[in-house]
């Protein structure tokens, strides 16, 4: 698998599974979405899913792939500090906002700095083409947060922290995106970065915090239904986090991170179908803006 990774790597059969692997991460990511932000608390549901995907990554790590290269220590160091960040904004985001109103503008936010990131990093240059996609998704976005200050009745006192949080948060997107391409390039196997992040961001803090707050609660959660959402919410993790990670090794960061966050239609779907929250027309309008973003940008590549 790994010499078939390689020999596509930067052709059209790449471009084509890249292509894949983004689109299926906009749709798994939005279920991740939508399973920390659902019924339990996200800080309790970000642990759960954590302590699962890094407890199901360990035995991979240590048994089944390579070890990593002396010179990839630093470089998961930086990734783990990096993750850690986005999870604590996004704790924040998801606490403060409602799903349907603070997820667009955090995966939306992310790929105008991801654009930048990979330009300096990697040398991507977008068409002016894609530059006009961009400029769809972005104008998605910040109408959808002009709409929501507008319109947006429940929990109003808190609308405007969870915006600005959610844009943070969607930097952090960006910056994990790039730097997370960068690792996954850096090492031969990209499945020992796969396993090996997974590994060690899954069991090394989240899951610790989660159990103090679990602990502190006067009525907790049942830890059965808390740890089963956990499980679930892990295997998406592996196959939203890892597509989309493998997409930017096999193709263009900037395209990738721009595909993944048609997510936004998804969300608005799951946010109305299970979660129970409101889009409405107009915003339903607005988040299909952002999707026809993302498809500009991979017509005009």
């Amino acid at each position: 698998m790994t010499d078939w990774i390689a020999a596509i790597e930067g052709t059209e059969a790449g471009h084509d599974l890249a292509l894949v692997l983004a689109l299926s991460a906009a749709v798994l990511h939005a279920v991740f979405g939508a399973l920390q932000k659902g019924r339990h608390d996200p800080w309790l549901s970000r642990g759960a899913i954590d302590f699962s995907y890094g407890a199901m990554a360990a035995p991979v790590a240590l048994f089944v792939v390579p070890w990593p290269e002396p010179h990839m220590w630093p470089i998961f160091a930086g990734a783990f500090a990096i993750h850690l960040a986005y999870k604590i904004a996004q704790g924040y985001t998801y606490t403060k906002g409602a799903y349907t109103v603070v997820y667009p503008v955090v995966r939306g936010t992310g790929p105008l700095f991801t654009v930048i990131g990979a330009w300096a990093l990697f040398g991507e240059v977008f068409q002016p083409m894609q530059w006009l996609g961009v400029g769809v998704l972005l104008a998605g976005i910040y109408g959808l947060a002009i709409y929501n200050l507008r319109h947006w009745t429940t929990n109003r006192e808190t609308l405007k922290p969870a915006l600005a949080l959610a844009v943070l948060t969607g930097g952090f997107v960006a910056a994990y995106t790039t730097f997370d391409a960068y690792g996954i390039r850096a090492t031969a196997d990209p499945f020992t970065f796969l396993a090996w992040f997974f590994f060690i961001d899954g069991l090394t803090v989240m899951p610790w915090l989660a159990l103090m707050r679990w602990r502190q609660m006067p009525d907790p959660p049942a830890a059965g239904p808390l740890m089963l959402r956990g499980l679930a919410g892990g295997l998406v993790a592996f196959m939203s986090f890892g597509a989309v990670m493998m997409a930017t090794r096999l193709d263009k960061v900037g395209e990738a991170a721009v595909l993944r966050e048609t997510s936004t239609v998804f969300a608005a779907l799951i946010g109305w179908l299970v979660l129970g929250e409101k889009v409405g027309p107009r915003r339903l309008a607005l988040m299909t803006l952002i999707a026809a973003g993302a498809v500009i940008v991979e017509m005009g590549g």
